[in-house]
């Protein structure tokens, strides 16, 4: 089946800042994307309020995954109250393009395993049999990327998934420093999304 081209606005390392989402909504808008997805750090840096109800103001749909910054009770809490779709472990589809997710980061608050990425990637992946175009969300970057530039190692589980499952796409963030960053790793097209965002068309 031929599928229908969309645009996203993929964004991470967001940490709390309301000011950023409002500008990030209004990008949203103005582009006119499908799809909003923010790769983890949502929250951490600074108290907040209604971080997500700009995207809800504009009517945009949203993914999201939990950075290691954010625990997984408080994204179950912001999913469930925002009626919006944490892919951590899961997947979604929209316009027969499959997104399925893990979030964390192996340091920091909330820390998760090399072993439970995978694992959360793998169950996340099943439910996507049949469909061509797929978008992994991650919150690390992946081994042997450009964003370990910054000193910091990336995710052997997320390469091991990126030479298994060949997402056409791979967003994450984790390195501010490396923010916009692209590359290709194998048949996987790799984007460090950062805090301004990118739009993906896909």
């Amino acid at each position: 089946m031929k599928t229908k081209k969309i645009k996203i606005l993929a964004a991470s390392d967001i940490h709390g800042d309301t000011e950023l989402t409002k500008k990030l909504a209004q990008k949203a808008e103005k582009e006119k994307v499908d799809l909003v997805v923010l790769c983890g750090d949502i929250l951490g840096f600074k108290e907040t309020k209604d971080i997500i109800k700009p995207f809800i103001t504009k009517n945009k749909k949203i993914l999201i995954i939990p950075g290691n910054h954010d625990s997984l009770a408080t994204i179950d809490f912001i999913t469930n109250f925002y009626k919006i779709k944490n892919l951590h472990g899961y997947s979604a589809i929209y316009e027969n393009i499959g997104f399925f997710g893990a979030g964390g980061a192996d340091i920091g608050p909330t820390t998760i395993s090399e072993k439970e990425i995978f694992e959360a990637l793998e169950k996340a992946y099943k439910d996507l049999k049949g469909i061509e175009k797929k978008v992994m969300v991650t919150h690390m970057h992946p081994k042997g990327s450009l964003s370990e530039f910054s000193g910091f190692k990336g995710s052997s589980a997320i390469t091991k998934a990126i030479k298994k499952f060949k997402p056409t796409i791979l967003i994450h963030g984790h390195i501010h420093e490396a923010s916009g960053i692209e590359e290709q790793i194998g048949e996987t097209k790799v984007i460090n999304v950062g805090m301004e965002g990118k739009i993906i068309e896909i």
